[in-house]
């Protein structure tokens, strides 16, 4: 007992224990919605995009927030102005901004050298670069995430099922999806410190398909995968601690054991219901009655 109380002593690790748990918590919650719309590849590309700006603002001394905030904010601009106006299909245009916005990063980092946080903290984590600035900064997008989704849940629900009836029924579609990709795009930039680059998307991704396995209830799935994402970045910034692996590998790997026993538990019925959740819907969409010309 001494030896698993022995990290708590150390100020640096209660604050990334802290982060960690805040991060799983808030990816968790976010990735229901990633997940469900099939957007799973997109918390990848943001997250790679997004180290382009880590490295730029490395070398010419900007803020982190401020500078890889932008340039992920003007990489899922650019993403959704060449896949809408270019006849390229939204998977091929994040595959290649994304990646490019990578691979600048790393080429910055190695003619310019690194004066920022380290390489391999930014592309795996690491809790010796979390700061209290760090942690007031990811509680304030978490409480910001959770009013947006409680503020717009209706909308939200009805744009991930079916935004093309959400659209005639008056929801601004366009603005549902923008609103998502701010709030993930926050998410993303504000754990990286933990998690890392090349590990981000896989706490985007696993709680909500281990939720979706569990439940067949939307609401239920938001509990779920949110508080297993939490559990999963608190046990995982334990064993970082303790096996002295990088902090975004250990919250992956405790998510991927998760997966696992809850697979082997629910078997091909936990299956089926990753398949069949629009069945499943348990709250009216809108209030608003769906226009005439809709109903065939």
């Amino acid at each position: 007992m001494t030896v698993l109380l022995e990290p708590f002593g150390y100020d640096f690790f209660v604050k990334g224990l802290a982060v960690a748990t805040l991060a799983g918590t808030l990816c968790g919650l976010i990735g229901v919605f990633i997940v469900l719309r099939g957007m799973s590849y997109i918390g990848h590309g943001l997250s790679h995009a997004i180290f382009g700006g880590f490295a730029a603002s490395s070398v010419i001394a900007v803020n982190y927030y401020l500078g890889a905030g932008l340039w992920g904010l003007i990489s899922a601009l650019a993403i959704q102005r060449v896949s809408r106006r270019r006849g390229i299909g939204a998977d091929a245009a994040i595959g290649v901004i994304t990646t490019a916005s990578f691979a600048l990063g790393v080429a910055i980092l190695t003619f310019y050298g690194n004066k920022g946080p380290s390489f391999d903290a930014a592309l795996f984590g690491s809790i010796l670069g979390v700061s209290e600035g760090d942690l007031w900064i990811l509680a304030g997008i978490t409480v910001f995430t959770v009013l947006v989704i409680g503020l717009t849940y209706r909308r939200l629900l009805f744009t991930t099922f079916d935004p093309d009836v959400a659209a005639v029924s008056g929801v601004n579609v366009g603005r549902m999806d923008a609103l998502l990709m701010l709030v993930l795009s926050m998410a993303i930039l504000s754990t990286l410190t933990v998690i890392g680059v090349t590990l981000v998307a896989a706490t985007l991704v696993v709680p909500a398909v281990i939720a979706r396995m569990l439940t067949d209830s939307f609401h239920r799935m938001l509990f779920i995968s949110t508080g297993i994402g939490g559990v999963c970045g608190f046990l995982g910034m334990n064993l970082s601690y303790h096996l002295d692996i990088p902090s975004g590998t250990t919250i992956v790997l405790v998510g991927a054991v998760f997966f696992g026993v809850v697979l082997l538990v629910t078997g091909g019925r936990g299956l089926r219901r990753t398949r069949s959740l629009d069945e499943h819907v348990d709250v009216p969409l809108v209030s608003a009655p769906p226009p005439r010309n809709a109903i065939g």
